[in-house]
């Protein structure tokens, strides 16, 4: 299976894309992407108008969430 930063990067964007928010607990748990900050990162700099605020999920204080604002292409 391929896990390069590409293949992170484009899992991240379909989720958000649906119009799901996304949190740096599921990324890891389910999408199996362990750093979700760097790939939402290389998204915002590739023009994706993502914000992100903390919220608590499952007793995780200060666990990131994810939205898309916009979903048009850069």
């Amino acid at each position: 299976m391929d896990n390069s930063a590409a293949t992170q990067r484009m899992i991240i964007l379909g989720y958000l894309q649906r119009g799901l928010p996304l949190t740096t607990r599921y990324a890891r748990t389910h999408l199996d992407i362990m750093n979700p900050s760097a790939r939402v990162g290389e998204l915002r700099k590739l023009g994706h108008d993502i914000i992100s605020h903390k919220r608590t999920v499952d007793s995780h204080k200060n666990v990131a969430e994810y939205v898309l604002l916009s979903n048009t292409k850069p």
